[in-house]
C-alpha cells in the first residue's frame, strides 16, 4: 500500500478533492475538522489522518508574551497570507483574543515578497509596535527575509516556530515541527504496515515551546523580562 504526506494545508485540500481512496497522511497548522479535511480528531475516516499543530490554540499565550515583552503596545500587526486556507479565521480568531487585551490589531495580506516588504513599509505608518505572522507555509520560507526586514523596520516580530527564530527571529511560540512531521512519519509508517488512516486519531501536539532570540532583542532595544527568560525552552544568544 502506498500513501502520500503532505505537509501543507492547500495540498492537503487538494489532494482530499484528487483521491477518495489512496491514503493521505497530512500536518497542518488549523483545524483539521474546520478545514473539512476529517470527520472528527478522534475517528478521522475515509483515507485521511495526520497532525494538526493547534496554532489557533496558542493564541492567546502569544498575545500574553506580547504584552509581558511589550506592555506599552496599543497597536499591532497581523499579517496573513489569503491563499491560505485558514487565512480569515485566523484574523478573526486573534482579532477576539486581541479584544480581551485591548489591543488594536490591523491585518494585512501577503502572498509575495514584495508584498511582505509593503506591509512592513504600512505597519510603520500605522504605527504598530509589533507584528504577528499567520500560518502558511510561504511564510515559513521567507524566514530570513521576515528577520531583515524587523531589523530595517525595528520591529518585534511574533512567530509560531523555531525555525523563524534561528533565522534571526525575535520570538516564537508553537507547536515543534520537528516533532510534528516526526510523527505524521510515525503514522506514515502504520499505515504502510496495513492501517487504515480513517482509524487512526488525529495527532496533536501535548507541548508548546518558547524559543527567544536574545542578540535580536539587543538589536530592537529590547529587554526581554526575566520571567519569559525564565519559562523559555530555547534561548538564542
Amino acid at each position: 500500500m502506498s500513501s502520500v504526506v503532505l505537509a501543507s494545508t492547500p495540498g492537503t485540500l487538494a489532494a482530499k478533492a484528487a483521491t477518495t481512496t489512496i491514503p493521505i497522511v497530512f500536518a497542518v497548522g488549523g483545524d483539521p475538522v474546520a478545514l473539512g479535511l476529517v470527520a472528527s480528531l478522534k475517528r478521522p475516516g475515509d483515507n485521511m489522518t495526520g497532525v494538526t499543530l493547534l496554532n489557533v490554540a496558542a493564541l492567546p499565550k502569544r498575545l500574553g508574551l506580547l504584552h509581558d515583552v511589550l506592555p506599552a503596545a496599543t497597536a499591532i500587526g497581523l499579517l496573513i497570507d489569503p491563499r491560505y486556507p485558514g487565512a480569515e479565521s485566523q484574523a478573526s480568531d486573534m482579532q477576539e483574543a486581541a479584544r480581551a487585551l485591548g489591543l488594536q490589531v490591523h491585518v494585512l495580506n501577503a502572498s509575495t515578497d514584495s508584498e511582505i516588504d509593503a506591509a512592513f513599509a504600512d505597519l510603520a505608518k500605522l504605527r504598530a509596535g509589533a507584528l504577528f505572522v499567520g500560518a502558511g507555509a510561504f511564510f515559513v520560507t521567507r524566514a530570513e527575509q521576515f528577520a531583515a526586514l524587523a531589523a530595517r523596520h525595528a520591529l518585534p516580530v511574533f512567530y509560531q516556530y523555531r525555525e523563524y527564530v534561528a533565522a534571526g527571529g525575535l520570538i516564537s511560540y508553537g507547536a515543534s515541527l520537528t516533532d510534528s512531521y516526526r510523527q505524521a512519519g510515525v503514522y506514515t509508517g502504520r499505515i504502510l504496515k496495513g492501517e487504515k488512516p480513517g482509524d487512526l486519531p488525529v495527532w496533536q501536539p501535548t507541548k508548546f515551546e518558547l524559543v527567544i532570540n536574545l542578540k535580536t532583542a539587543k538589536t530592537l532595544g529590547l529587554t526581554i523580562p526575566p520571567g519569559v527568560l525564565a519559562i523559555a525552552d530555547e534561548v538564542v544568544e
